[in-house]
């Protein structure tokens, strides 16, 4: 079975021989080896290149232990190129490279060398492409699968696919695996034995339990407004732990760095301004958020939002959760000001959309609710409401786009219906 990873391909494709070092960032086991050394392969074998000017190394291979010493690889480097004819270099977890950067910077320096490398975390690569690599660096950054790639080799209907995409995630190994049984013990075991242990040795964490337990706590909030003070407070009231906000803040940037879970902050629309808290947190992948909660809470409004999030970052959008403040009068007649709030304000370019996700709109009181921040922007863009349930897509009287969520996730085009 072979997934077309095309959005990721084409990003490569478009990139060779640029003079930049192509970047593949993205969370562990979500494909970025397969793309490089299965799909970026073939595509330069059917152009035509020799075998014998494409050098892949994988550095988390024992066979390949050696390599992680430049003192080692350099030189094999050299020896293998033999011509001046293009050579392609493919590297997969070169955090794992000690030196990497003053390596890749030595290659790239090499007028027949194109280079491409993996790697599964942040801090040692995305943060440090421009920095390191001194502008050398073009990150292309690699989700699980999207649901229209998972749909793609999904054998039911897309009401099926959507009960367990939702519930297993869009890990490429899940597809491997027949039982729901064999799913969830893969999940877990991945989350426990590869994630956190990964994080916990890099970061030298002393307290595992802690990092821990701040997981299961975002797992159970994702798409709620928090932040670290608050984190804090909510483990001395249900913990009974004292967790400095400063620590939670630690883990929360490893958490991100090792792209487990992504943030996205609010946005003043009026006073077109930033706010730099509370934030919201949503995870990469739905598998490994339920297999932190042993697969008790999946409740599909948090989780439909959360997957809304993971298309539109997917799909190159920067994504902000949207604030408008209006003035009110509370139960006493006395004058309040109120924030309303928008899902997602998304921007890509001179593009701008603004989305709220709705799981049910049962009659038009929801539709209004829905709404009525969408109608307070006091701008032209495009306003959209995405459900489980609408029969979609149509423009509803007051010119908001409404459509669900097969429409917005199998065509990538629906935004501009």
């Amino acid at each position: 079975m072979e997934i077309k990873r095309n959005i990721y391909l084409n990003k490569l494709i478009s990139k060779k021989h640029n003079g930049l070092i192509k970047v593949v960032t993205g969370i562990r086991r979500c494909g970025k080896s397969y793309l490089l050394f299965n799909l970026f392969k073939k595509h330069l074998l059917a152009e035509g290149v020799d075998t014998r000017h494409i050098i892949e190394i994988a550095f988390d291979s024992f066979e390949n232990k050696k390599f992680r010493d430049p003192e080692v690889l350099y030189p094999y480097m050299k020896e293998q190129m033999q011509d001046e004819d293009m050579y392609y270099v493919l590297l997969d977890e070169v955090q794992l490279l000690d030196e990497f950067e003053a390596v890749l910077n030595s290659l790239i320096r090499m007028k027949n060398v194109d280079i491409y490398v993996t790697g599964s975390n942040a801090h040692f690569l995305s943060k440090d492409v421009i920095t390191e690599f001194r502008g050398r660096g073009d990150e292309v950054h690699m989700y699980p699968l999207s649901f229209a790639e998972f749909m793609s080799v999904y054998p039911g209907t897309k009401e099926n696919g959507w009960r367990e995409y939702v519930v297993y995630g869009g890990l490429p190994l899940v597809l491997n695996f027949k039982t729901p049984e064999e799913k969830i013990t893969f999940l877990k075991a991945l989350f426990e034995e590869t994630y956190i242990s990964d994080i916990v040795g890099r970061h030298k964490i002393r307290n595992r339990a802690e990092l821990e337990e701040l997981l299961n706590i975002l797992s159970s909030a994702i798409g709620s407004l928090t932040n670290p003070t608050k984190l804090s407070a909510t483990f001395k009231r249900m913990k009974q732990k004292s967790i400095s906000a400063g620590t939670i803040k630690n883990y929360i940037d490893y958490l991100c760095d090792s792209f487990l879970i992504d943030s996205a902050i609010r946005y003043d629309i009026k006073g077109k301004k930033y706010i730099d808290t509370p934030v919201k947190y949503y995870f990469t992948d739905m598998g490994l958020r339920n297999a932190r909660l042993n697969f008790r809470q999946l409740e599909e409004t948090h989780t439909m939002e959360n997957v809304i999030f993971n298309e539109l970052k997917l799909r190159g959008f920067n994504v902000d959760v949207g604030v408008i403040e209006i003035n009110s009068t509370n139960e006493k007649g006395n004058s309040v000001r109120k924030q309303l709030e928008i899902d997602f304000v998304c921007n890509k370019g001179s593009k701008r959309y603004y989305i709220q996700s709705a799981y049910a709109m049962p009659d038009q009181a929801k539709m209004e609710q829905e709404q009525r921040s969408l109608m307070l922007t006091g701008d032209a863009f495009k306003k959209i409401i995405i459900t489980k349930d609408s029969p979609g897509p149509y423009y509803n009287e007051d010119g908001v786009l409404v459509m669900n969520i097969f429409d917005f996730l199998l065509d990538e085009n629906m935004l501009n219906y």
